[in-house]
């Protein structure tokens, strides 16, 4: 299947994708019915092996889990590899470039909660939107969890746990992040 088929798929499952989406490689776009998720003008998605030379590990996934999820992912955004999967919300800003191999998560998967755990009681998953601001730098193998504000501008080193607020125009590193520096 080529990206051209994969698009009438994202149009049939009423994905929205502005002007000049470049799929290299097929992604997995899923968005569960009564979802939104939508995709700006010029992004670019890689999921093939060698479209990004830092190794991808898995092609590009994006989900939206919940009828009420909402994915907004900005315009002449680049994604690689990355994983982007929400019960709920998650915004990423106009020009933020998402490295090989992320994953960005408003949610634990599971209930935190033993019984609820073991029950598989999806309304026991805690969630938070995320916010990601315009002109971010998010570094490959990057783990950004649920509730994480990024204000515009900031850079996620590789390997990073991110939790939290961070203001703009930040360089945040380490597990977990932290503000190492401001730009």
């Amino acid at each position: 299947m080529n990206s051209n088929w994969f698009k009438l798929l994202m149009k049939a499952t009423k994905v929205e994708y502005g002007n000049n989406l470049l799929l290299k490689g097929i992604p997995v776009i899923f968005n569960k019915s009564g979802a939104k998720l939508t995709i700006g003008d010029n992004v670019t998605i890689k999921s093939s092996f060698l479209s990004n030379l830092v190794g991808l590990h898995q092609r590009t996934i994006i989900v939206t889990r919940t009828p009420k999820a909402e994915i907004f992912i900005g315009n002449n955004v680049g994604i690689s590899g990355a994983t982007i999967y929400a019960r709920k919300s998650i915004q990423i800003g106009d020009n933020t470039n998402i490295g090989g191999n992320a994953k960005i998560l408003d949610n634990d998967f599971h209930p935190l909660e033993i019984e609820a755990r073991n029950a598989d009681i999806k309304e026991k998953i805690g969630t938070r939107p995320i916010v990601i601001g315009e002109n971010c730098f998010i570094g490959c193998n990057a783990l950004i969890l649920k509730g994480t504000v990024l204000g515009a501008g900031c850079v996620v080193g590789a390997g990073a746990v991110v939790s939290g607020k961070f203001e703009e125009n930040c360089v945040i590193a380490g597990n977990p992040a932290r503000v190492i520096k401001k730009l």
